[in-house]
């Protein structure tokens, strides 16, 4: 990547009207951070742990666990180190990969989601050729997809972010490195690669969204064909997790991205939820309203000494 820049680091002046409130956002935050760090790795020891759960639905749960593991690790730690009173510098090359990787990990996730549409689809619409269509072998295709084309997703914005010059000012009004904030501080015009990159973040999740909307559309209408309403609410109750997650997902994406008129609090707000607080809240969704799930963390916890053999 081509560096025409004379910028060497960049200060973050984090959430914007929040000064004087550091100690109780750094509280705040690492509660986040901690709960989704431990939420999202229970999640793999109760999947890992449980040989009922290897199956490609919990597969894929697996990969959306470990993206929620980095996602908040690309903006929390230098977002906790400045709010306990060091230093708000990031090197260039630090801001760069703070803008890659969130993309990376971002698009991987909006992948993953329509894939674990298509999962859901399979199993029940295809019941019988579920195992045969959803081989391991094409898990593996599908996991390293979403993973490939999070990369090129992400390489791209990156590349067309950094090829920029960036002579002064360095101060990125914002608590990491994002696109829209990068481009106020570029020594050119940023017309051209605002469309660009607008139309990159929101054509991507856009079509995800329009494959996930026809993978539910043919679920809906081969849950109503059965007959039996116990029958409805199990295959219901297989599906309202994920599109829990996919509503949380979405809506602070569309809200941040694709608003005519920003707001920077509201947006750093709406992006801060995002970061920290879905990230934990997807271990809860996924476990919740999941039997298995619920008994193979009630046995991981308490070969951690963390439950009474009795509970």
């Amino acid at each position: 990547m081509r560096n025409a820049s004379v910028v060497t680091e960049f200060i973050l002046l984090g959430i914007p009207h929040t000064q004087d409130l550091e100690t109780v956002l750094f509280v705040l935050f690492l509660t986040f951070y901690v709960f989704t760090l431990v939420g999202n790795l229970l999640i793999l020891l109760a999947i890992a742990s449980s040989a009922r759960l290897h199956t490609p639905m919990y597969f894929f749960l697996c990969e959306l666990s470990v993206c929620d593991i980095f996602f908040p690790s690309v903006s929390s730690p230098k977002m906790l180190f400045y709010l306990s009173g060091y230093s708000r510098a990031i090197s260039y090359a630090g801001c760069v990969s703070q803008l890659f990787f969130y993309h990376f990990l971002g698009g991987t996730e909006c992948f993953l989601y329509t894939v674990m549409a298509y999962d859901r689809f399979v199993a029940i619409c295809h019941p019988l050729r579920y195992q045969v269509i959803m081989s391991p072998r094409v898990c593996a295709i599908l996991a390293s997809g979403t993973s490939f084309f999070g990369c090129v997703h992400a390489t791209l914005l990156s590349t067309l972010t950094f090829q920029l010059p960036y002579c002064g000012p360095n101060e990125v009004d914002y608590f990491f490195c994002d696109i829209p904030v990068m481009l106020k501080l570029a020594c050119a015009d940023t017309a051209a690669l605002e469309m660009v990159g607008f139309i990159s973040v929101g054509l991507m999740p856009l079509s995800c969204f329009l494959l996930i909307l026809a993978s539910y559309s043919r679920i809906v209408y081969s849950i109503l064909q059965i007959r039996s309403a116990q029958g409805q609410r199990h295959a219901f109750s297989t599906c309202s997790a994920h599109l829990t997650a996919i509503l949380l997902f979405y809506m602070p994406v569309i809200f941040i991205y694709l608003r005519p008129t920003p707001s920077p609090w509201l947006d750093a707000t709406v992006q801060v939820l995002n970061n920290l607080v879905t990230p934990m809240l997807n271990p809860l969704i996924y476990s919740l309203r999941n039997k298995e799930v619920k008994s193979s963390l009630r046995k991981v916890l308490h070969q951690l000494g963390f439950l009474p053999e009795q509970f």
